[in-house]
């Protein structure tokens, strides 16, 4: 398969408009270090919430959700619907926290929550595990993603890919600093919505699948179309719905989903003109992110099980491809390339538009930790803010040389999030708590952090081959919690005159915390009625979808009255 003309003019004047947008705002991008990162605090909420969906609007979210619908149907999506529960908790009751603290990163709540000797070492270790090792899978996966899909519409080789893509979304992160991420993000973000639109409408009518009705009539489908998993069957229900809803959303950490906010999620939030606009952010994120983006990824995925039933008939198609990198999450670029001239180029550029995205929030990201957590911090704590801009520009182009050479390493999109999810299990709990249980201490924190990982590493790599899944992560975070509990109990909590000035800061007011779970509550039902009420009207249950767009609304009306 070939793009014309026509979709390579698409495809660069997307890739320009970024880069030109980037060296636009350079000049007030390096102003100072607060500029460079936050944008100078002074960031509107629906520019901070288009970033956050933009951002978790991936190049390989569109694998990873046909990866899921192919394997577990419609509903193995709840092992990243659960995380909804997380994003409205943020939303009303850590978002206004995070704004009143006034940090320059969510890595220096350590040491305002926290002092001495431990805070400081603990904040140091987490900007480099968070911002080198962790921040470097997420875009090494995301790099896969281009990867594959360069190798599916081009017949690229993967070092060809990674050296295209790398340069282009570096050059850009480099140059325009945070608010060149946030105006970027939001072109992008419609750019990427409206390609993955024509995806599913091109998908639905290929001639074997013969459009909508036929779709969802298709016998091949009858097990794959259901929102909920076969509720008469534990080995469905349990692992694609119970764990996820009883266990994953609040137990553990990952990015962009982390439980009480965190990571470049935070930096938004940090960046807002006010505590209102922080919340607005985060509720725009998760609106958006859970009724807007997932249906038509979904029928892409729906329509690739009726074209290509199983991975040899994916390989067939492209015998180009490598063998080494065919799996399920294959079938969503393996569906592009039935476009017609134009619209191809219309999707490859939304696709390439959320690479950029996404790898731009996390570089400009990462280098903020090491720039504020570690270089300012223990480095050179006298150090310009010339000086820092220069050092976090430094930093972006050695994250994206580390995530390029990970990427190569990488096999498929559920390989790295299943990692990063259990790597994560079990801490969850100490990030939502620890803004109000005094008894947790800085060796809450690392011991969190250790057992999670050298736990999941046993799991992960040990003799446990009878072990399912989400029984190793069951495991994994009982496990960790009981570890890090413990150690909370046995070790003494932060003293009484750090943790007076810490809960000064926050400057909580009566009852607030109780509106805001009540409004987490409604504003999670109402999401979750919007997203299945979609997927009711796309699958003609349309008395479903009216009860449902009902309880959305009447659960929305309840958050306005709370809020």
């Amino acid at each position: 398969m070939h793009l014309t003309m026509l979709d390579w003019g698409i495809v660069i004047g997307a890739m320009a408009i970024t880069v030109v947008i980037g060296f636009l705002v350079s000049r007030r991008a390096s102003k100072d270090s607060s500029s460079y990162f936050l944008g100078g605090r002074n960031m509107p909420w629906w520019l901070l919430g288009g970033s956050m969906v933009a951002t978790t609007f991936a190049a390989d979210t569109p694998n990873l959700v046909t990866n899921l619908v192919r394997t577990n149907g419609v509903a193995g999506n709840w092992v990243w619907w659960a995380f909804l529960i997380t994003g409205m908790l943020t939303t009303f009751v850590y978002a206004r926290l995070w704004r009143r603290l006034g940090v320059a990163t969510d890595i220096e709540f350590y040491e305002r929550r926290y002092s001495g000797r431990p805070a400081e070492f603990l904040r140091g270790f987490r900007a480099l595990y968070l911002g080198l090792f962790f921040n470097v899978m997420i875009m090494g996966n995301v790099t896969l993603a281009a990867v594959k899909i360069g190798s599916v519409l081009f017949a690229a080789p993967p070092v060809m890919m990674v050296l295209i893509a790398g340069t282009i979304t570096v050059v850009f992160s480099a140059v325009g600093g945070f608010l060149g991420v946030l105006i970027t993000d939001m072109i992008l973000f419609i750019l990427s919505m409206v390609g993955s639109l024509l995806a599913a409408y091109y998908a639905v009518n290929h001639p074997a699948v013969g459009g909508l009705d036929a779709l969802i009539n298709n016998e091949a489908l009858a097990d794959k179309i259901s929102l909920l998993p076969d509720m008469s069957d534990p080995n469905q229900w349990v692992p694609l719905l119970l764990i996820p809803l009883a266990v994953q959303w609040w137990s553990a950490w990952y990015p962009g989903a982390e439980p009480g906010g965190g990571g470049y999620i935070a930096q938004r939030m940090l960046a807002a003109k006010n505590e209102n606009h922080a919340l607005g952010a985060s509720a725009f994120f998760n609106v958006a992110h859970y009724t807007l983006r997932p249906w038509p990824w979904i029928l892409v995925a729906l329509a690739s099980i009726i074209v290509f039933p199983d991975l040899n008939s994916i390989q067939r198609a492209m015998p180009h491809v490598p063998a080494s990198i065919i799996g399920d999450d294959m079938a969503y670029p393996a569906m592009l390339t039935f476009l017609p001239a134009g619209i191809l180029g219309l999707v490859v550029a939304s696709l390439a538009s959320a690479y950029v995205s996404t790898i731009s929030t996390h570089l400009n990201w990462g280098a903020s930790y090491f720039v504020n957590d570690v270089y300012r911090r223990f480095i050179r704590p006298g150090a310009s803010e010339k000086r820092l801009v220069w050092v976090g520009r430094l930093m972006t182009v050695a994250l994206m040389v580390c995530a390029s050479l990970l990427a190569l390493l990488l096999q498929d999109a559920f390989q790295a999030f299943r990692l990063l999810l259990t790597i994560g299990a079990g801490t969850g709990l100490l990030f939502l708590l620890r803004w109000f249980w005094v008894r947790i201490n800085v060796w809450s924190e690392v011991s969190a952090m250790v057992f999670s990982f050298l736990i999941s590493l046993f799991f992960e790599f040990g003799p446990y081959g009878g072990l399912e899944d989400w029984q190793k992560f069951v495991l994994s975070v009982a496990l960790t919690t009981t570890g890090w509990i413990t150690v909370t109990l046995l070790t003494q909590a932060t003293p009484k005159e750090k943790l007076d000035e810490f809960r000064a800061s926050l400057s909580l007011k009566d009852g607030e915390i109780r509106k805001g779970l009540k409004a987490t509550l409604l504003s999670t039902a109402a999401i979750y009625a919007v997203l299945f009420a979609t997927g009711s009207v796309i699958f003609a249950n349309y008395g479903l979808a009216l009860g449902l767009f009902i309880v959305s609304i009447a659960c929305g009306y309840g958050v306005r009255r709370i809020v």
